[in-house]
């Protein structure tokens, strides 16, 4: 919103997805949040990329998506949770993928950052269903993208019908945020606000 206040967190804000000490530290000094938007992902990288095989699987590889895409955004959730407000509505917001989705797997591949989105979007399902007791009025929404023009998809971008740039999606994004209702709290929604089954 016009006028907001924005913090952003990233490592070199001495910010460690993999240490909670460093997450407990940031959160400390923020005020409480309205929004907490958790944009994290990685699918390729220096000894990363994705599966086109079952034989190409390796321990390294699910370590490290399981670590950025699963493990630091739930580690961030239990951190700052506490700190939003009560009485009024507040929106944890996860990027997750239409990838992440089992029922939408329909071409296989992948293995490492499909199964690190889904393991996501059940961490986010999981603590809204806890936090619908606790604060009734937060919202937690793991969110699609779509296709951005972005390091992430720059490899995988050959075909793709709609390719967003980051403020496009940013704002169709925010647009979700502002309509979804507690109705909603722990769904997967694409940037349309359409529920992306699990």
């Amino acid at each position: 919103a016009d006028g907001a206040r924005v913090t952003r967190w990233s490592r070199s804000s001495g910010v460690d997805l993999a240490d909670p000490a460093s997450i407990e530290r940031a959160a400390s000094a923020l005020a409480p949040p309205d929004l907490v938007f958790i944009a994290t992902g990685v699918l390729h990288g220096p000894g990363l990329a994705p599966e086109k095989a079952n034989s190409q699987l390796s321990a390294d590889a699910l370590a490290t998506a399981f670590a950025v895409n699963a493990i630091g955004p739930a580690l961030v959730a239990r951190t700052v949770l506490p700190l939003m407000p009560r009485g009024r509505k507040t929106v944890l917001a996860a990027l997750s993928a239409r990838v992440g989705s089992i029922a939408d797997n329909r071409l296989g591949g992948w293995h490492s950052y499909r199964a690190s989105k889904a393991a996501l979007n059940q961490l986010i399902r999981t603590m809204a269903i806890e936090q619908a007791r606790r604060n009734p009025d937060q919202l937690l929404l793991a969110l699609h993208p779509g296709t951005v023009d972005s390091g992430l998809s720059k490899p995988f971008q050959k075909g793709v019908k709609t390719l967003f740039t980051p403020e496009a999606s940013a704002r169709h994004l925010l647009r979700v945020i502002d309509t979804a209702t507690p109705a909603q709290s722990g769904l997967l929604l694409d940037w349309r606000g359409e529920v992306i089954p699990f």
